[in-house]
Formats: C-alpha cells, sequence, structure tokens
C-alpha cells in the first residue's frame, strides 16, 4: 500500500510576478520574480526585458537581447512556472490596466492622487494610445490564463495594478517620491556636473535596494550595484530591474493582505500600506 503525505510537511509556496511594463512595445520592461516559502519572500529572478526573462527560463538569458516587444502573457506565466518550480499566484503590473478602454485619467488615478500628491506621486496620465492597445492586450492575455484583473480582493491571486512612487515613500517613511529615475538627473540634482548626478543616482539606487532587501531575501544577489563606468542603457535597464522588484514586493504584499487599492470596480491600483503605528511624514 502507497504510503499518504505527510500533511504538515507539504511545504506551501507562493509567487509573484512583477513587471515594470513600457507603455510601448519598442521600450523593454522590466520582469522580477519573488517566491514565497515559509513565510520569507525571496528574489528568484530579474532580468531587464520580456525576452530576456523567457530566456532565463530556457537556461541561455545572455543571448537574449534588450529591447521592446509585444509581451505574451502566457508564455511570461510559463517561464515563471519553470524558475520558480510552481505556478504564479499573482501578477503585479506598473501599467495603467482597466476593464473598459482607456481614454484619460481614471478614479483609481485621482485615487493615487488624492492620498499621494502631497507626496509628489501622482500618476501620470494614461490615454488611448499610451498605452492603449497594449494594456488591452496585457490584460485580455492574463484574463484568458486564468488571471483576471483584481480590484477589491488580491488574497487569492489574479492580476493588478501597481505603483512604485507611492509604494517606495511607504517603504521609506519618505515626504516625497524618490529621486531615482536615470532620465530626471538634471531635474532633481540641478547644476551638478554628470559624473556627480550619476554617482548621486547610483547612491538612490542602493537605497532603495536595501530598503527592499528587508522585505524580500536575494536582492543584492539579483541586482548588484552598477559599476561607475555603466553606460546609458546600462542605467536605464538597471532602473527597469529595480521597479521590476518594487512591483514583486507590491505583489507580495498584496497577496497577503498588506496592501490597499485605489480605484473603482473597473480599475484600481495598488499601494502597500503604511506601517502600523506610524503615520505619514508631513510633506515639504
Amino acid at each position: 500500500m502507497a504510503r499518504l503525505p505527510d500533511i504538515a510537511r507539504i511545504e506551501t509556496m507562493r509567487v509573484v510576478l512583477g513587471i515594470d511594463a513600457a507603455w510601448t512595445a519598442a521600450r523593454p520592461s522590466g520582469v522580477a520574480l519573488a517566491v514565497e516559502r515559509r513565510g520569507r519572500w525571496t528574489l528568484l529572478a530579474v532580468t531587464p526585458s520580456y525576452d530576456r526573462f523567457l530566456a532565463l527560463a530556457s537556461g541561455n538569458d545572455r543571448a537574449a537581447r534588450i529591447g521592446g516587444s509585444v509581451p505574451d502573457a502566457q508564455a511570461l506565466l510559463s517561464a515563471a512556472a519553470r524558475i520558480a518550480g510552481g505556478p504564479v499566484s499573482l501578477v503585479a503590473i506598473d501599467m495603467p490596466l482597466s476593464l473598459e478602454p482607456i481614454t484619460g485619467r481614471r478614479p483609481s488615478d485621482n485615487g493615487i492622487a488624492r492620498a499621494f500628491g502631497a507626496r509628489h506621486c501622482s500618476t501620470h496620465s494614461p490615454g488611448a494610445v499610451r498605452p492603449g492597445p497594449l494594456s488591452d492586450t496585457l490584460r485580455a492575455g492574463f484574463a484568458a490564463a486564468g488571471y483576471p484583473l483584481q480590484m477589491h480582493d488580491a488574497s487569492t491571486g489574479g492580476l493588478i495594478e501597481v505603483y512604485p512612487h507611492p509604494a517606495l515613500v511607504v517603504l521609506a517613511g519618505a515626504a516625497r517620491r524618490l529621486p531615482y529615475k536615470a532620465g530626471n538627473t538634471t531635474k532633481y540634482w540641478p547644476g551638478e556636473p554628470l559624473a556627480v548626478r550619476h554617482a548621486l543616482l547610483r547612491e538612490q539606487w542602493q537605497r532603495i535596494a536595501a530598503l527592499l532587501a528587508t522585505r524580500i531575501d536575494g536582492v543584492a544577489a539579483k541586482l548588484p550595484p552598477l559599476p561607475e563606468q555603466a553606460n546609458g542603457a546600462e542605467r536605464k535597464a538597471h532602473e527597469d530591474m529595480l521597479d521590476a522588484i518594487v512591483c514583486a514586493w507590491i505583489g507580495a504584499e498584496a497577496l497577503t493582505g498588506r496592501a490597499e487599492a485605489y480605484g473603482d470596480a473597473v480599475s484600481a491600483i495598488w499601494v502597500p500600506r503604511e506601517r502600523a503605528g506610524t503615520e505619514p511624514p508631513v510633506a515639504g
């Protein structure tokens, strides 16, 4: 007679796929994969493009280009399952998503503006062109694969829209959005030489990585600090991967009931809740 498995020894596992999705197919999108075992989240993989992620699952990621492409939801889910050794529980995407065509600002965008506008974390206004059809393709693709868009309860999995800027101010306990976008260094540090701005940017990335490491193991191993001699493309790829990890962390918080949805029954943006017993800092 076959011996039944010891139920107490069966390890439960939850998997989150985080995507920093570009609003056009011409630009690359960061992808991160995190898994929870025994109450601890670990970063298994992070890549600067869809193609790199798919190739990573096949064991040949360095041969794949870092470029834009139209995302294939089923292919991404299958690749994630191969890497994680189990199915994805939740997909968290930094891109406007909706059950209805997006033609402008949504209640979800306005909800974020009310909650986080004073901390300089309002959303960019989406439209029919950007992200437009690309958003529809992503949402429909994941829905067809069994991951419907969730607006109220993410504990059972599915697909959620997330936004890194307010998530990071929550994580850092910051009064305003963190200055970590590679294309905005002149605005962050006006008058500073290029080399100084790049150094300050690397410091911000290391700070964010260290904050994420308090929530997810393996961040430093999967995303080491960027070398000083990195070029512009390498800096943008690093930023996209960092954002993808933030998306994965938001997904983990939503999956475990520690995130709040801002929006309505058509679209919602999820942000981790402030830590219990603390008040948001006053924005300056």
